[in-house]
């Protein structure tokens, strides 16, 4: 940890998290454009979507429509297992409302100890994001209130490249103006962060709750 200048965390899942499933918020979205939605129904629905979407293909280059275009074929999948009758002008009101909605305060809540971590370390480090996100994402942190702690917030609409493209890790690296081993990231996936950022020369902290949380970040940095 002594040569680390940067430490970069992921967003979803590592600083923040949906407190309620996203049918919750789905069927809220769904009542503000009169269509009524089984939250329990949406989960399942969205799990299998989730992993049936194919990957967005890397232009190393900012994507003309920030993803939404790819939001939109999900929110479709799920459509087609949870209510497939419904015409098409709703589903459009539908995923305005809904992509609108992800962007709001009061949907995403950070985990307990984010604010406290971040505030220890900036003092030492310099702080960023890489995240599988869109533009969404700045409104997201800024409504946080933790937007003020990063100098680079690396998204991969934006960047052309999703986690685990190790592009995205190096553009990120790039933007610091270090080197790769200068860089520390903390995620919880084992794939898209731990392996990814690994290959493309980070150091790497696997966070993996409930056995370790963003304050074992601090105790790796104190042992230095």
């Amino acid at each position: 940890m002594q040569s680390v200048k940067t430490i970069f965390f992921d967003a979803a899942g590592t600083l923040f998290h949906l407190p309620q499933g996203v049918g919750h918020h789905y069927a809220i979205a769904g009542r503000d454009v009169g269509l009524d939605l089984d939250p329990q129904a949406v989960d399942r629905a969205f799990a299998v979507a989730w992993k049936q979407m194919p990957a967005r293909e890397p232009t190393h280059a900012p994507r003309e429509d920030d993803d939404k275009g790819w939001w939109r074929e999900l929110v479709d999948s799920v459509f087609q297992q949870v209510a497939p009758a419904t015409h098409e002008l709703d589903r459009d009101a539908f995923f305005e409302a809904a992509y609108s909605h992800f962007a709001e305060p009061g949907v995403w809540e950070l985990f307990p100890e984010v604010v406290a971590t971040l505030e220890a370390l900036q003092p030492r480090y310099h702080l960023g994001v890489i995240s599988n996100f869109d533009g969404r994402l700045r409104m997201i942190l800024e409504q946080l209130g933790i937007s003020k702690f990063f100098r680079v917030v690396v998204i991969s609409s934006e960047i052309g490249a999703d986690k685990p493209d190790p592009f995205i890790y190096r553009r990120a690296v790039e933007l610091e103006g270090i080197e790769a081993h200068e860089a520390l990231h903390v995620g919880d996936d084992p794939v898209r962060d731990w392996e990814a950022a690994a290959a493309a020369g980070l150091r790497v902290f696997r966070l993996e709750r409930p056995a370790n949380s963003l304050r074992d970040v601090l105790t790796a940095c104190a042992t230095v």
